[in-house]
């Protein structure tokens, strides 16, 4: 039976390309695609994938987040990071949020495919690059949690982070996550002080450079 693929990437042709080569090899089929890690929630509930090949920075819920959330709706699911991202602390964040796997996006595809065999031999995979630029903060960054949750902020000030610093407001926060504008002004102001930041530039420079979302 192939490996059922679920790809998530906010660019068309970087989802169309990947799912026409995986289409030579028949160990997977891409069951589906998505545009942002809000629809991923929507896609994996629905057609149940084994893998989620994972976009980093996308609009409207980030992987980072998405990941988070897809592992708790199912803990045995195997998500792939797929990024430009090659900085530590984003890898980390992606790591510990329960990707088994990470991979840039300039690799190789046979790299891709062969990480996509590791996730389904039940091991963790990183791509050369970044195993040998960034394995040694990973691994500090990993044994030390306060470096990588030092903000505090739960997964919804999250959430309403990556929205404020894309942009949206209040009134659009709050429809997108079936909210009143009162508790989105609420989580915004928990958000300033938990991050010691008083106004949207600063928050969209902190979302961009956490990764949660792209300049």
């Amino acid at each position: 039976m192939a490996t059922k693929v679920l790809l998530v990437d906010d660019h068309e042709i970087m989802r169309e390309g990947i799912t026409a080569l995986l289409r030579r090899y028949s160990e997977f089929e891409v069951v589906g695609q998505a545009a942002d890690g809000r629809r991923a929630l929507e896609m994996t509930s629905q057609l149940k994938p084994d893998i989620v090949i994972m976009d980093v920075g996308m609009p409207n819920l980030n992987g980072i987040d998405a990941t988070k959330q897809l592992l708790s709706m199912n803990p045995n699911l195997k998500i792939m990071a797929l990024s430009t991202h090659s900085d530590g602390a984003v890898v980390a964040k992606m790591i510990k949020a329960g990707a088994k796997g990470y991979i840039l996006k300039e690799s190789a595809f046979e790299e891709l495919v062969e990480g996509l065999n590791t996730l389904q031999d039940g091991r963790t995979f990183l791509c050369n690059k970044i195993s040998k630029v960034v394995f040694s903060d990973y691994v500090d960054l990993v044994t030390n949690p306060k470096a990588m949750d030092g903000d505090g902020l739960s997964s919804r000030e999250r959430e309403v982070l990556q929205l404020v610093a894309e942009g949206h407001t209040t009134k659009q926060i709050a429809e997108i996550l079936n909210l009143s504008t009162k508790t989105i002004d609420s989580h915004r102001e928990h958000i300033m002080e938990k991050l010691g930041i008083r106004n949207i530039a600063g928050l969209t420079k902190y979302a961009i450079r956490e990764g949660m979302t792209t300049p």
